[in-house]
């Protein structure tokens, strides 16, 4: 017996996937009548896994809870992540770790984009065709030691690969080197990438066997939120949901994604029906009901000893994947810094340290007839602004830029003494925020607080701007900082969970200069 309302959730979820829609597309779309959508949507954005603005719908980071439990179940990410990023460094190519889905082949592992002009990289959740592309060969039957693409997928791109075996000698992953031909030749790839792949493979057949409890995920999505607790997290929402919103939340929708969530905490052979149960709190009854739907849709398969564990298939990676772990910092704060203009009616930004400047990743300005003409990539020294002194307060003392004596005063206000300055950024620590009166400007007054990675470190800073005319300093504060410090925790967590601030997948380049 199937569940009716997760498969049409899921249906929603898949038809955002491929691009953002409004609702009169989702109906056409989906096929689903339009008080339909209205009450998946009415729950999915309750659980923070879309965001409806009218009637424009689009994917929330929330929804990466989806994807970084198949991730996190598969351990794959997690065993090789740091061997890929490495493989990645000395070659200074693209690396890609691929798992095989029906037809096609799976990306769960992209390491970042090379910098170059024409850089080359999957995104985590693509979905390749296996017939033309290097690891699809790898997954039949008679498969080679190696494969090749030289062309197949994309005009100018090819790429060799490995696979990577388990102790059977069945073959769990391959991955993949891939190149422009500006760069290589198909056989100068070979020659460059192979005999290396070759020397890696050893380590992550290694790194494979001994996944397990413990390891930590390390490609994007990999699930910087355990999923167990996510589940939970799911569960109880729909209780308080389901008050608030009436009949139009669904609540076997949520209890569905709670079950599915729940899979990503086992990475040996899967949960039993007793162990997801206990795992949501939810029913046996219903926790069966759900598996079966999530069976059928090709999300879930059920095997292991006596056939009654259930996990985890790639396909669960086609619910926004690739959309959301392809988002940089930019993109994720862009909103938040919207209704933070809209609540405050102060310009917004976000800036991340580049040596001893500050660089603005994101801006959102206000409409006045006096504004602030500030750009996206506009920089400014980091010792007189707002925004600086966060993130330099950000740093271990030891990697804190030294600050030279004969720093240039920008304005009559503008502190150069490093003494006080190293004083003032001890403060800045202390207090979790900063602000900055007319420093770097005349007449502008900064208040600043940090975007934190989720493992606590400072990755990036945001503010709002005002004319010091506008009020006092403490009124600033009174007013500013609380509506702030929420914005930049929403910021913070979208990033964390779209994976986009792990270091060990190299995906910090996206904040980092």
């Amino acid at each position: 017996m199937s569940v009716g309302p997760l498969e049409r959730g899921l249906a929603v979820l898949r038809a955002l996937s491929a691009r953002d829609l409004d609702r009169g597309a989702l109906v056409r779309s989906t096929g689903l009548a339009r008080a339909t959508v209205d009450r998946v949507v009415a729950t999915l954005g309750g659980l923070g896994l879309v965001r409806a603005d009218g009637r424009e719908v689009t994917l929330a980071p929330g929804l990466m809870a989806l994807s970084g439990a198949y991730l996190r179940g598969s351990g794959v990410p997690a065993a090789l992540g740091p061997l890929v990023a490495r493989l990645a460094d000395e070659l200074d190519e693209s690396v890609s770790v691929a798992v095989p889905d029906g037809a096609g082949v799976r990306v769960v592992l992209q390491t970042a984009a090379r910098r170059r002009t024409m850089s080359l990289a999957f995104r985590v959740g693509d979905l390749l065709p296996a017939d033309r592309c290097a690891p699809g060969a790898l997954f039949a039957d008679d498969a080679p030691e190696w494969a090749a693409d030289e062309e197949l997928i994309e005009p100018g791109l090819i790429a060799v690969a490995v696979p990577v075996r388990d102790a059977t000698g069945s073959t769990v992953c391959a991955v993949s080197v891939a190149s422009h031909t500006s760069r290589h030749t198909p056989q100068s790839l070979r020659e460059a990438a192979l005999p290396r792949l070759r020397e890696a493979r050893g380590a992550m057949e290694a790194a494979l066997a001994g996944r397990g409890a413990g390891a930590e995920p390390a490609g994007p999505g990999a699930g910087d939120v355990e999923p167990a607790p996510v589940a939970g997290a799911l569960v109880d929402a729909s209780a308080g949901l389901k008050r608030e919103l009436g009949p139009g939340f669904l609540q076997s929708l949520a209890r569905g994604l709670a079950v599915l969530c729940a899979l990503g905490a086992d990475r040996g052979e899967g949960l039993t029906l007793t162990a997801v149960s206990g795992a949501t709190g939810l029913a046996r009854a219903t926790v069966r009901r759900s598996l079966l739907t999530l069976i059928h849709l090709g999300y879930v398969e059920c095997g292991g000893p006596g056939g009654r564990h259930f996990r985890l298939l790639p396909r669960v990676l086609e619910l926004g994947c690739a959309r959301l772990s392809a988002r940089g910092p930019a993109e994720v704060a862009q909103p938040h810094l919207a209704r933070l203009v809209a609540r405050t009616g102060e310009s917004a930004s976000m800036a991340v340290l580049d040596g001893g400047d500050i660089r603005y990743v994101a801006r959102v300005p206000t409409v006045r007839i006096m504004s602030i003409d500030i750009t996206v990539g506009t920089r400014f020294p980091a010792y007189a602004t707002a925004m600086g002194r966060v993130l330099l307060a950000g740093l271990a003392p030891g990697e804190r830029p030294p600050l030279p004596d004969g720093l240039p005063a920008l304005t009559p206000n503008t502190v150069t003494s490093p003494a006080e300055l190293a004083r003032i950024v001890e403060r800045c620590a202390a207090d979790g925020y900063a602000l900055v009166a007319e420093e770097l400007e005349e007449g502008l007054r900064s208040l600043a607080v940090p975007v934190r990675g989720a493992d606590g470190r400072v990755v990036a800073a945001v503010n709002v701007a005002r004319h010091a005319r506008r009020g006092t300093p403490s009124q600033m504060l009174a007013s500013l900082l609380p509506p702030l410090r929420a914005t930049a925790g929403l910021i913070s967590a979208d990033l964390a969970a779209l994976g986009v601030l792990d270091h060990s997948s190299g995906a910090m380049s996206a904040v980092r200069p």
